[in-house]
Formats: structure tokens, sequence, C-alpha cells
């Protein structure tokens, strides 16, 4: 589903607010020519989650799915020199790509990328009992979300943010009926959400570059 109205708007958005940072977007070329996927959030996406960021002082951040480093770079611009962005990442390749990607955008010194299946590296962030995060951003394969959220929660602390990205899914997130695994993984997500007593939480339909689609927003209680 597209329609090329999202698009010019989002070209609007990202000229009138110089979305298209330098480094970012050296991130996304050196992506491409690594033959990585081009699944990385758009550019108001990614400022969006810096503002998230910035907004609530976040001085610790999780990320689940790196890729090429792109929405870390945006969500590390946020952190204070002494902060730290941990993000998980399953492909030793991505690993490899955003590694040098953040490195050269100026911000590697603040993210730690784990290497590894994500639900191995919460538990042993768990198991290390690290300091809990601020702000969590969920972007990875949609089928673990809702294990992911679980292990989560055993890492942040009330007032933390925990943003899941791609929960609309072109609007097949509403069929029951769906059959695709990623959109029974995201329904699964939303139902242990809701039931959750320890968050606040609502989901937002976005439509621009990356289709139709949108994002859940916590809050722990």
């Amino acid at each position: 589903m597209d329609d090329p109205r999202w698009t010019a708007v989002d070209h609007y958005i990202d000229e009138r607010f110089a979305l298209r940072q330098p480094e970012a977007e050296a991130i996304l070329r050196a992506s491409d020519e690594a033959g990585l996927p081009a699944i990385n959030v758009a550019a108001n996406q990614g400022r969006l989650l810096e503002l998230f960021a910035r907004a609530i002082h976040a001085r610790r951040i999780l990320e689940i799915g790196t890729l090429g480093g792109y929405s870390t770079w945006w969500l590390a611009r946020a952190l204070p020199g002494d902060g730290a962005l941990v993000t998980l990442e399953f492909d030793p390749h991505h690993c490899a790509v955003a590694r040098a990607n953040l490195d050269s955008s100026g911000v590697g010194h603040l993210v730690d990328i784990k290497p590894g299946p994500a639900i191995a590296s919460l538990e042993q962030l768990i198991a290390t009992t690290t300091p809990p995060f601020d702000l969590v951003f969920i972007d990875a394969d949609k089928e673990n979300y809702a294990p992911y959220f679980t292990l989560v929660m055993q890492l942040v602390h009330a007032g933390s943010v925990i943003i899941a990205d791609n929960v609309v899914r072109d609007g097949a997130v509403a069929s029951d009926a769906s059959g695709d695994p990623r959109v029974e993984g995201v329904r699964h997500f939303m139902d242990v959400v809701a039931r959750d007593e320890r968050v606040r939480a609502s989901a937002v339909q976005t439509v621009g570059t990356k289709g139709y689609d949108g994002f859940a927003y916590l809050v722990v209680a």
C-alpha cells in the first residue's frame, strides 16, 4: 500500500527540518553498499526517536534490532556524553557494518553492539544485573515481540519508555485471520501488553516513504 502524497509529505518534512544529516546519509549509503535490506526507519521517524529520548532525558537506551545502525545513530544523538546505548543484532554481518557506521559517524563510543539472538542477549543483561534502561526501541523480528517485551520489563524502571515499531503491518494487525507469522507475532505482543498492568500503552498508525505501518508507545507505571 502506497500513496505518492505520503512520500511528498515526508520529503517536505525532511527538507523543512533538515533531517537529511550527512552522517545519517552516509550510514544509509554504506548499508546499501554492504547489501543490507532497506528496512530502516525513515529520517523523520529517526528524528522522532531522538526527540522521544531527549524528552525523557534518557541516559541509557536499549535497542533490539541494529541493522546498519541508522536508528541507533538517531537515538545515540540524544544521549549525554556519559550515556550508553546497548543494541542487539542477530546477524554478524549487520553487526560489522553497524560498528563501522557508528564509529565513523562519531557516536561509536556511546554504543555497545551485542551480537547473537536477542533473547539470549536480554537474558544475559538480566543475569548480570545491568542498570535499568530509560528507553527501549524494539524493531526486530515481529514473531518475538511478545517475549522481547516480557524480558525487557525486567530491564526498565518506573517512567521508562518502550517503543515497538512496525505494529500495524499495512492494517493487517486488525485481522485475526492474517496467517502471516509477523502479524500474528504483533497481535500476540499487543495482547500481552494490553493485559500487563505495569504499563500504559497506545499505538499510532503512520504513513510515509516506508508505506503504511505504525508504532506502539508504552510507559512503565
